[in-house]
């Protein structure tokens, strides 16, 4: 059985994500599953340096953050995977963060920026497997209803 690993959205996901409200705020959680060695396409500046996984999207946060910023994006949350308590026993992350954007068109504005263009190469290297999953942002409290 082969496994099924997920970079980059496919066509039918994106349009969905395309199809809702945009503009109102999301909460993008990112699930990331690094390489042990990045995988940069030959030729490119970062190819043959040796790289962790980890440290490729370490790259990828310095060259994208500032045009994550500049649209109005903030981390909500990070933290390290630590165990599975409910959910398939062979999955695993590394690490996990909340993405806040004002609104989807922000996002969009992002992906289309040529800076991140070049940036997102660095994330495309440093995973091995990810989820990227919108929600509408909730009301906080002390409560899970």
């Amino acid at each position: 059985m082969t496994c099924q690993t997920y970079i980059d959205p496919s066509p039918d996901n994106f349009q969905a994500f395309k199809d809702l409200p945009r503009d109102t705020p999301i909460n993008m959680l990112n699930l990331l599953l690094y390489r042990d060695q990045a995988e940069y396409p030959e030729g490119h500046e970062h190819a043959g340096k040796g790289w962790s996984g980890r440290r490729a999207y370490e790259e990828y946060g310095v060259t994208s953050g500032p045009i994550f910023r500049k649209l109005g994006g903030q981390i909500l949350w990070r933290g390290r995977f630590e165990t599975m308590v409910t959910g398939p026993e062979g999955e695993r992350w590394h690490d996990a963060f909340i993405a806040q954007y004002p609104n989807a068109g922000a996002f969009f504005a992002m992906i289309k920026d040529p800076d991140y263009q070049i940036a997102v190469v660095n994330r495309t290297a440093a995973l091995v497997d990810s989820r990227l999953v919108r929600f509408a942002p909730g009301e906080a409290g002390e409560g899970f209803g």
